[in-house]
Formats: structure tokens, sequence, C-alpha cells
């Protein structure tokens, strides 16, 4: 299966769940503070094992195809964890997974499972939206020892700040699916009106400023 149609199905299946909420009329607020028309939660998807086990072996695809050398796999907390346990069962890899920061108690460890020195890992992640946690976890394990391949994830915005980051930390990064692939979809299954189209583009352009 080529890249756009897996797009596309990842796209219908988040509809479909309602993992992925599309209100125009009504924009969501998100924590870093910017309004949006989009409400995305994939976590949703863990609850529909067909789909579930389709993300997961399309997340273990892209693994395998961009990053051959592999050794483990890293989930990024929280919702990258369920993900890349799933993946990395698959793929028979060790698994282990990342906090946004360390324990404030016990061993006060920010990664938890086993990650050797020089191993090479990938990192999975259910949402991209600028990259700063994604980011932050991905440099965790660089300061651990281990050689980071880069980051597999089901959906991106395809944000430009996100694409600038990723670069800036030479980081390559893959996605299952992403925001315009999603828009298609809803239009072609009712889920949006055409008139709602143009909002979800000019919020597209410019996230950060949108309904301000």
């Amino acid at each position: 299966m080529d890249s756009t149609t897996t797009a596309h199905q990842v796209a219908s299946f988040l509809l479909e769940t309602e993992a992925v909420k599309l209100r125009p009329e009504q924009p969501f607020k998100w924590s870093s503070g910017w309004n949006s028309p989009i409400y995305c939660d994939n976590r949703v998807t863990l609850s529909f094992p067909y789909i579930r086990s389709y993300i997961k072996q399309q997340l273990a695809e892209l693994v395998k195809q961009h990053y051959p050398e592999a050794e483990a796999i890293a989930g990024v907390a929280t919702a990258g964890i369920a993900q890349g346990a799933l993946v990395a069962e698959l793929l028979e890899m060790p698994f282990l997974y990342v906090r946004p920061e360390p324990k404030k108690h016990g061993m006060g460890n920010q990664i938890e499972g086993r990650l050797l020195e020089g191993q090479k890992v990938v990192l999975i992640e259910d949402l991209i939206s600028t990259g700063g946690s994604s980011l932050k976890a991905a440099e965790a394990v660089k300061a651990a020892g281990a050689e980071v391949m880069g980051m597999a994830a089901i959906f991106t915005y395809g944000f430009a700040v996100a694409e600038e980051n990723f670069k800036k930390a030479g980081i390559p990064l893959h996605c299952l699916s992403n925001y315009n692939a999603l828009v298609e979809a809803a239009a072609e299954q009712g889920y949006i009106q055409e008139s709602a189209m143009e909002t979800l583009a000019e919020w597209r352009q410019s996230p950060q400023t949108w309904g301000v």
C-alpha cells in the first residue's frame, strides 16, 4: 500500500472512531493557547482492535522502510507508549519509553526500560504539532548515550514550525497521515461542509494567530 493510500485510510479511521473532531464553527482551545477548529486524540484508536492492528502494522512498516538499522523502539510518553509497545512487539525489538522529565521520586528516571550505550533507537509518537515535546524526548535518548535514528508518528499537522524544528535537530520524521489527508477524507465522507474548507485552510496557514 502506497503512502497516499495509507494516509487516507488512517485519516478515515481517525474520523470513524471520532479520534478527530472537526469543529470550525466552535473552535477548541489547545494547551498552547492556540485556537483550533480541530482536536485530535489518537489514543481512541486503541479501543478498536482492527484499527489498532492496522496502525501498528503501518508504523512497523515505516520503521522497517526508513530505519532498517533500528535496534530498539522508544515510546514518547504518554500517548506514544502504547503505540510504541505494540510496534516493538511486532518487530520483536526491545522497548522503552521516555517521560517529559525525570521522575521526582524513586530512581528519578526519565527513560524507563533498558537503554544501551550506542543503541540505535526509533521513537514512536502519536501526534506531531510543533514537535517540541517529541524532540525533547529524542534529546533525552541522545543524552543517555544512544543514537536516535528518527521518529515515526501516526499523524502530523504539517506545520512549518515542526518541519523546521525537526530539520534543526537533524532527526528524520515519517508519519502515517497528515492534515491534508484528514481534511480531504472529512469532506468526502460528509464530516464537514465545503464552506468550512476555507476556514480550515486559513487556520492551517497561521494557527498561532487564527481566531485571536
